[in-house]
């Protein structure tokens, strides 16, 4: 019988109010109170840094991207500077994995076939080492991925542009790459990159590609779960 994993789709949600649901989630998902659960939403503008991220990748000084408005967040994820924007989709898969390698390329293909959907044609550039990790078209990198692993279970995960600003791209070193080409849904398609549309295109991509059966659930009803299994764990 195929597994269950919940998919919640969150809307416009701040990082950081997203970064202490994701902790919350993932403690229910180590105790095997909840089941594995995939959040899928959008951020207000924030630049986030990873583990690997190294000095000059905010060239222009943290004061003065936060006077255009937009955050700066250090975080625990593999990977170096990104930014997310209203318009990208964001994936926090919540996911108990034993081999993180594995998983990362099935995040990948699993955006490769969703962007088929969309007449995209995508790839992956894993080959090339771990700074090309995520999704291309070409040589423009259209989807990013940076994880991190506690006691068996992700946080963190995937974020592909659809219709989002990309500018603030150019602002600083993204991923690391000084050359690299941000691309979108909308730009490659020359069109508005239907967000919505494309939610549910990958939701299904990333059940299918895990062998996974979706049941929606909505923030309400995970919220109240995560009381209850903390209610519990107290007891």
């Amino acid at each position: 019988m195929t597994a269950e994993w919940w998919t919640c789709r969150l809307g416009l949600v701040g990082y950081r109010e997203a970064l202490a649901l994701q902790e919350r989630v993932r403690a229910a998902r180590q105790e095997e109170r909840i089941p594995d659960t995939i959040l899928l939403l959008e951020h207000p503008p924030v630049y986030t840094r990873g583990r690997r991220s190294e000095p000059g990748e905010l060239p222009m000084g943290e004061a003065w991207y936060r006077a255009q408005g937009i955050d700066v967040v250090d975080v625990d994820r593999g990977g170096k500077v990104t930014y997310h924007g209203p318009g990208q989709l964001v994936v926090y898969p919540i996911v108990r994995t034993d081999d993180v390698v594995a998983f990362v390329r099935t995040l990948e293909r699993a955006t490769i076939a969703a962007l088929a959907d969309e007449g995209i044609a995508a790839r992956s550039r894993s080959d090339e080492g771990r700074d090309f990790t995520g999704v291309w078209v070409e040589d423009r990198k259209i989807g990013s991925i940076g994880l991190h692993v506690a006691r068996g279970v992700t946080t963190h995960g995937l974020a592909v542009n659809a219709d989002n600003d990309l500018q603030p791209f150019g602002w600083v070193t993204p991923c690391g790459l000084p050359d690299v080409r941000m691309t979108s849904i909308a730009r490659e398609l020359g069109r508005p990159g239907r967000l919505p549309c494309f939610t549910k295109r990958l939701a299904h991509r990333l059940s299918e590609s895990f062998d996974r059966r979706q049941r929606l659930v909505t923030r309400t009803r995970l919220e109240r779960e995560l009381a209850a299994t903390t209610a519990t764990a107290l007891v």
